[in-house]
């Protein structure tokens, strides 16, 4: 085997390590939302986020693994895998811990201030987190390596932050701001300036 050969396959088995963990989900998450639809009676979407009811706590962790409806989950798909697979390039070893901070950030304001009576499921929080900590994390590390992604992610979903905005009904917003802030603590937490 070349060198060159050696390399390709390093690099191949290095994307595989980095993607393995987001397919598991994005897996798990499809086969929940099949569940959801093909089991008749109540929906799994009323365990998502319910605004200042205790019951709505939970909601908190079990959210992003409901969507509302197939158009909804591949909306979700497509950028938690990119903007996964560019956090955990870099940063696969606080991968765990900045999707728990920003989960939890992102369902805890939305329990705190959402409308009474609405219920808010979907991932969007961790995807908007996820671009926020890379954006946030170039502004920290200041390298080349974590600046070229940040560039990236704003030429490519620079439009997210319009959905900060409550603008659109039937949308969290305050899912999606509290994920950006979700994500900017973690960046924040986790950058090597920090402390």
């Amino acid at each position: 085997m070349s060198d060159y050969q050696a390399t390709i396959r390093l690099q191949a088995n290095r994307a595989k390590d980095i993607l393995w963990p987001l397919l598991w989900f994005v897996a798990l998450i499809w086969m929940i939302e099949v569940f959801d639809r093909i089991v008749p009676g109540r929906s799994l979407d009323q365990l998502g986020i319910l605004p200042r009811q205790p019951a709505g706590l939970l909601g908190i962790i079990l959210a992003p693994f409901l969507h509302g409806n197939f158009s909804h989950l591949l909306a979700n798909t497509i950028p938690f895998l990119i903007l996964g697979f560019l956090v955990r390039l870099r940063h696969r070893g606080h991968f765990l811990l900045l999707s728990t901070i920003i989960v939890l950030i992102s369902g805890l304001g939305t329990w705190l201030i959402a409308p009474a009576n609405t219920v808010h499921i979907g991932a969007s929080g961790l995807i908007f987190g996820y671009f926020a900590f890379l954006v946030v994390n170039a502004w920290y590390e200041r390298s080349l390596a974590a600046i070229v992604p940040a560039l990236l992610v704003i030429v490519l979903y620079g439009g997210l932050i319009g959905g900060i905005l409550p603008i659109q009904n039937g949308l969290s917003w305050q899912g999606h701001l509290f994920g950006l802030v979700g994500g900017a603590l973690a960046a924040f937490y986790l950058s090597p300036r920090h402390g």
